[in-house]
């Protein structure tokens, strides 16, 4: 906790890499593009320099995803400013004043679960729209204030666009709320609102405002093998004439 002036805030100060406990998993970094091909190609092979801005991308991402989520009107702390691995940012409290609980450490009648679960949904509604997954949301990572849950820790922060987890990993998100939860409202047990965002936001449907019934029935339709794999093998032709160009160019 930080004095600005008059107003108390929180500054996040990240630990190197050598002494998080979270994992920096490729899955959590396939999507995020790098301005620089200097720095993308270190970063793949893990030079130093390359650990270095890994590092620094790792950190920014949830910078980024504050500001962008911030402007979707999801309930996350509003970012101030980041410099040397601080990040500044609004404290969130409770009615005391104090730095607001947890939600696992929060006890809740059945009416609220239910509330509160309709709320983050919402806010997992708004963020897939931004398009933003936030892949690792819990009962840990989700602060209650006076006015509801605010959502909290974002640098494993997937691009829904770009990351083949990223289905997986909202339907992991909403299903956790899911289990939460339903220890205080059993009948969200049921529910299955992770497929049916995700069915929504395949088909370009899905906007901020959407109603969800929390009901999904998978598809009986069988795949047709041959044409995926004559999309794989149309992919793969792709990226193989990408590669010869890169190499003619090299040599030429």
């Amino acid at each position: 906790m930080v004095r600005c002036g008059e107003v108390m805030r929180c500054a996040k100060v990240y630990k190197t890499a050598n002494q998080r406990s979270f994992k920096q998993a490729v899955q959590y970094q396939e999507g995020r593009t790098e301005r620089s091909s200097r720095r993308a190609r270190a970063m793949e092979k893990r030079t130093s320099f390359g650990q270095k801005e890994s590092e620094e991308a790792w950190l920014c991402a949830e910078v980024d995803a504050l500001y962008r989520l911030a402007a979707a009107n999801v309930r996350v702390p509003q970012p101030y400013s980041f410099i040397d691995g601080v990040l500044l940012m609004e404290l969130i409290t409770d009615n005391d004043g104090s730095a607001a609980p947890r939600l696992g450490d929060v006890s809740f009648s059945q009416a609220q679960a239910l509330e509160f679960h309709r709320r983050l949904i919402d806010d997992i509604v708004r963020m897939l729209c931004a398009g933003l997954v936030h892949g690792d949301l819990s009962e840990f990572n989700v602060l209650v204030d006076q006015t509801g849950p605010v959502i909290i820790d974002l640098p494993q922060a997937v691009n829904a666009a770009s990351n083949n987890n990223a289905r997986v990993m909202l339907e992991r998100d909403v299903n956790n709320m899911r289990e939460y939860f339903g220890r205080y409202a059993p009948e969200l047990l049921t529910t299955a609102y992770g497929k049916e965002i995700w069915s929504h936001y395949e088909s370009g449907d899905l906007h901020p405002d959407i109603k969800l019934t929390g009901q999904f029935t998978e598809s009986t339709v069988a795949a047709d093998i041959d044409d995926v794999m004559t999309v794989i093998d149309a992919a793969l032709e792709e990226e193989l004439e990408r590669r010869l160009r890169e190499q003619e160019a090299r040599e030429g």
